[in-house]
């Protein structure tokens, strides 16, 4: 069954380009040229897989499309494109959970490898059980929620992704570029700053019980402790 694409890009040119490109790649691709437009759709219907939207937009830029997304889809994956090769707009991009980011002019067939990877992910990622406890918590791996004393926190695909796989290395120290080859695909320093940045969302999680543990440990990885 072909995958659903949702491209929200205003250059014509480009997103043309990129459309044609994605449907001979077996995808179903809508495209949308204003942002907008692409927030009118979803309000409507929400059959996509993945999106694709462009950073810099009129009126509503990327970022800002992104939120509003993920206020009625919180799981819902989607990557950046950029025309801009800046630290600050990749880190910008991956701090509002993207699952990652292409800069423009890109290459076809590594978009189709990235995207082609987060679906993979999401597809397989990997059911320990039902219901887990975690110290304090309760984490669902369907519904993907983890639910504490006081509230609950809805992960993305990327947080569960990360949190099963530091669930499966328990008491234990994992290295960085473990983790980085097994869900990023990728050790280089954008991958690894990203890394970061979802251990943090972690750990900010689970800040309600100090017994759960993922601790740094420097030029190695992490020390994993949780009271199962």
């Amino acid at each position: 069954m072909k995958r659903n694409l949702l491209v929200v890009e205003d250059d014509h040119d480009f997103g043309s380009i990129l459309k044609h490109y994605l449907e001979l790649s077996d995808y179903d691709v809508t495209w949308c040229n204003h942002p907008q437009q692409a927030l009118d759709l979803l309000e409507k219907e929400f059959n996509f897989d993945l999106a694709i939207l462009d950073v810099m937009m009129p009126d509503i830029n990327g970022y800002t499309l992104a939120q509003a997304i993920r206020k009625t889809k919180p799981t819902f994956p989607f990557l950046f494109l950029t025309a801009k090769n800046q630290q600050l707009d990749r880190i910008m991009g991956l701090k509002l959970g993207a699952d990652d980011y292409i800069a423009k002019p890109c290459d076809p067939e590594e978009l189709i490898l990235r995207i082609e990877n987060i679906l993979k992910r999401n597809r397989h990622s990997p059911i320990i059980a039902e219901i887990i406890e975690i110290g304090n918590y309760q984490y669902n791996t369907n519904t993907l929620q983890l639910i504490g004393l006081k509230e609950t926190h809805q992960l993305t695909e990327k947080e569960a992704d990360l949190l099963h796989f530091l669930l499966k290395h328990n008491k234990s120290l994992v290295k960085r570029e473990v983790i980085l080859a097994a869900l990023w695909n990728n050790t280089d320093y954008f991958s690894g700053r990203s890394m970061d940045v979802f251990i943090s969302r972690l750990r900010k999680y689970f800040s309600t019980d100090d017994r759960i543990s993922i601790r740094s440990i420097r030029g190695i990885g992490f020390h994993i402790d949780f009271p199962l």
